[in-house]
């Protein structure tokens, strides 16, 4: 068989996806901050990028109202107290509330002092060191003894010591070896080592978990009362003694956008706070229009114009589109903006997209990462959408909605005789709510809640 070659012609549609698209998508899933920061590093690395200072956003009524009002307190405090020791900043200068603020103690600090306080000899201050550094998050210490002897070069005597000195620490439990270990400490410190408490942590740990008291008060030798007296002194214990204790600074949740009411009427705002307002560089762009301008930097200038013109193009539609979405939001949930989550509506990311004329994967970028702040609260903009459960009346009821009424059933509930699934679900019944009691249980874990036999308290 010979071999030859032809050629055909073939007509064919394909997507490309251009570094441009790719970048005008990435902006689309950024938050607010994420986008501040994507802004920052553009603004370092194209020359043809610069910060516009001439320009001023404008405020809405109410926020221009807000800033009057806080502008006349401000007068009055000055008024009354003085300026001496106020001190005064430029818009500039002014420092973030966030460093203003103290910072929480944390837990290596907090046992450094109690270190210092206490009367160690020099090895087994090394040896504490060496424990307060390799605590877990929760405060647990997972190395043996033999391992610290190793890595200290101390005794096992001399690490033992040092262990059990640092035990007696604040806050109780610290360098616990686990849960029990934790729990004992605690009771030592109390002075319950001769009690019933010790002898549930010691034996029934799991039964205590699974609130299977009358077989502890069987297998001790105690009544069910006396179970439960001393089950409530172990339930307020710690069982995590470094929780209050975290070196890691809050995260402070940021609105991508406002809804306000105005006049009867909801109006989204975005907040564009802290967020640079870019144009391009004049010098440069009279730059490249130079005759003496190499061939070579006249290509890297005209790629970073071109560059600077889709970022500030992506960052408009960027914006345009967040608030189109969230105006539609607001129209369909208007009925929760008003009245709360009772009467949140289901709500898919089809709806939004066939009432703003995009895809639902734009839909799904726009949203995610991204926080309302509405009469209601502050809101991922994920939360509103929400699958439907039917009622007996043929309507539908955001799921949303369904899990608050869980958990308010659950707060409203007789803590000695809890409600199981089946019982929540038949309430719900006669609120119009068809619901399964698979669905309910499924609910009340998503809601962190434990199953009634867990949920029971005897006194």
């Amino acid at each position: 068989m010979a071999l030859e070659l032809k050629q055909h012609l073939k007509l064919a549609q394909q997507l490309i996806m251009t570094p441009q698209l790719q970048q005008a998508i990435k902006l689309l899933q950024l938050s607010r901050l994420e986008l501040q920061e994507y802004i920052e590093t553009e603004l370092e690395q194209n020359p043809l990028l610069d910060v516009d200072v001439t320009r001023v956003r404008e405020e809405t009524p109410e926020a221009l109202a807000e800033r009057q009002q806080l502008k006349q307190r401000w007068d009055a405090y000055l008024e009354t107290y003085g300026q001496d020791n106020i001190p005064y900043y430029e818009d500039d200068e002014r420092p973030s509330i966030e460093s203003t603020t103290s910072k929480p103690e944390g837990l290596l600090d907090h046992l450094l002092w109690q270190i210092r306080m206490n009367d160690f000899s020099d090895k087994e201050r090394e040896v504490s060191l060496f424990i307060i550094g390799n605590l877990d998050h929760n405060g647990y210490l997972s190395l043996d003894t033999q391992t610290i002897s190793q890595e200290t070069g101390a005794t096992a005597e001399e690490v033992e010591s040092a262990i059990a000195k640092v035990q007696r620490f604040d806050p109780p439990g610290i360098a616990a070896r686990d849960l029990k270990d934790c729990l004992q400490i605690q009771a030592r410190i109390l002075g319950l080592e001769d009690s019933l408490v010790w002898r549930i942590i010691d034996s029934h740990l799991n039964d205590l978990q699974t609130k299977n008291y009358n077989k502890i008060a069987q297998e001790l030798s105690a009544t069910v009362d006396d179970v439960a007296q001393a089950a409530q002194i172990i339930v307020n214990m710690e069982p995590r003694p470094a929780r209050d204790y975290s070196d890691d600074p809050p995260q402070y949740v940021v609105p991508d956008v406002y809804v306000v009411k105005l006049e009867g009427e909801y109006v989204v705002v975005l907040n564009e706070d802290e967020l640079p307002m870019l144009k391009l560089n004049r010098e440069y762009q009279g730059m490249m229009k130079a005759d003496n301008m190499g061939k070579m930097a006249r290509d890297y200038l005209s790629e970073c114009y071109k560059s600077a013109q889709w970022l500030l193009k992506s960052i408009q539609q960027r914006q345009n589109t967040l608030c189109k979405v969230t105006e539609s939001i607001v129209k369909f949930q208007r009925a929760f903006l008003d009245h709360g989550i009772t009467h949140l509506k289901p709500l898919v990311l089809r709806d939004v997209a066939d009432d703003v004329g995009m895809h639902e994967s734009t839909i799904s970028r726009v949203t995610s990462n991204k926080y309302v702040h509405t009469t209601q609260g502050t809101f991922e903009l994920k939360y509103f959408f929400n699958s439907g459960i039917s009622k007996s009346d043929g309507s539908f009821v955001a799921s949303q909605s369904v899990k608050s009424d869980i958990e308010n059933i659950i707060k409203a509930e007789d803590t000695k005789h809890p409600l199981s699934d089946q019982a929540i679900a038949h309430k719900l019944k006669g609120k119009g709510v068809r619901i399964a009691r698979r669905t309910v249980a499924k609910y009340r874990e998503l809601l962190g809640i434990l199953p009634s036999n867990q949920r029971k308290k005897h006194f």
